[in-house]
């Protein structure tokens, strides 16, 4: 873990705060059936859902989590009084985000997950703490490709079923071959064999790509950002309370720099830099 991060999950936690899946959390609330007792700063344990397969974002090796989503929980789960030893990490694929939140399966979920009214319907959100756009990876290279328009006619990864390559097929090269592979780690493979001539998806997961030891050197970000990605923090319906001690954490993060440090120390080697017009964001108000 990186020191910054070691430094401030180091700290004693102060309070404990509670949290129902099913009517929202409560600070110094009883504790739910999700939680144990027995840990430090007050016994309960917190379950943060996370993905496990995406580098520079939310990656397991072993009992070891890494990347952003991973350090924003961290900094959040401290100020909210949890040490690391009470984060129970569960992973969260995207399609069952919705059901692991209704289903009391985790207390919050950091996992590149996209705010949207659809969603809002069924659970709730607290932040963003950071905003994507769809971009490109290429190899470190290339002056070909710059934006989605020059595509025409070339080979263009994205993992199966998602809608991202057709996206740009659909509104910016129409002459686009499309490739899909299972992961975006087969996309860079790909790439890096000259198979295919560019990845999409959300920008910093690709910078997260990129900046893999295997990958060091190899590719950069095109940088052209074409869409909007804001990223939330899931929580249960009915969680306005916990939603403001989670937006008073990331306003805190970014205002003491850490958002800043964590941003380059996941993406370092990537040739990345965050779309200075959107990021940092300003947490929504909760409903």
């Amino acid at each position: 873990m990186r020191k910054h991060t070691m430094g401030l999950l180091a700290m004693a936690a102060a309070t404990t705060l509670t949290l129902s899946a099913c009517g929202g959390a409560e600070v110094g609330g009883e504790p739910t059936d999700g939680a144990t007792d027995g840990g430090a700063g007050g016994g309960d344990t917190i379950r943060i859902g996370i993905k496990y397969d995406q580098p520079g974002l939310g990656l397991q090796d072993g009992d070891t989590f890494t990347g952003f989503d991973t350090d924003v929980a961290r900094y959040v789960a401290n100020e909210l009084g949890y040490s690391e030893d009470q984060i129970e990490w569960v992973e969260t694929i995207s399609a069952n985000r919705e059901t692991a939140l209704q289903n009391d399966e985790v207390d919050m979920i950091f996992a590149t997950y996209s705010i949207n009214d659809e969603r809002k319907d069924l659970i709730d959100f607290a932040g963003p703490y950071f905003v994507a756009g769809q971009d490109l990876l290429v190899a470190a290279d290339n002056t070909d490709i710059t934006g989605p328009e020059d595509l025409e006619g070339k080979n263009l990864c994205s993992v199966t079923g998602s809608t991202s390559a057709e996206n740009i097929k659909n509104d910016y090269a129409e002459g686009v071959q499309l490739v899909e592979r299972p992961g975006y780690a087969d996309c860079a493979t790909a790439l890096a064999s000259g198979a295919v001539d560019a990845v999409t998806t959300d920008d910093i997961i690709l910078a997260g790509l990129a900046a893999t030891e295997q990958n060091a050197g190899k590719f950069k970000v095109v940088g052209a950002p074409f869409s909007e990605e804001r990223y939330g923090v899931g929580l249960p319906d009915g969680s306005t309370d916990t939603c403001e001690e989670v937006n008073a954490a990331i306003t805190k993060m970014i205002e003491d720099g850490t958002w800043e440090e964590l941003v380059a120390s996941n993406t370092e080697g990537a040739d990345y830099t965050a779309n200075a017009e959107l990021n940092p964001p300003e947490p929504d108000a909760c409903a």
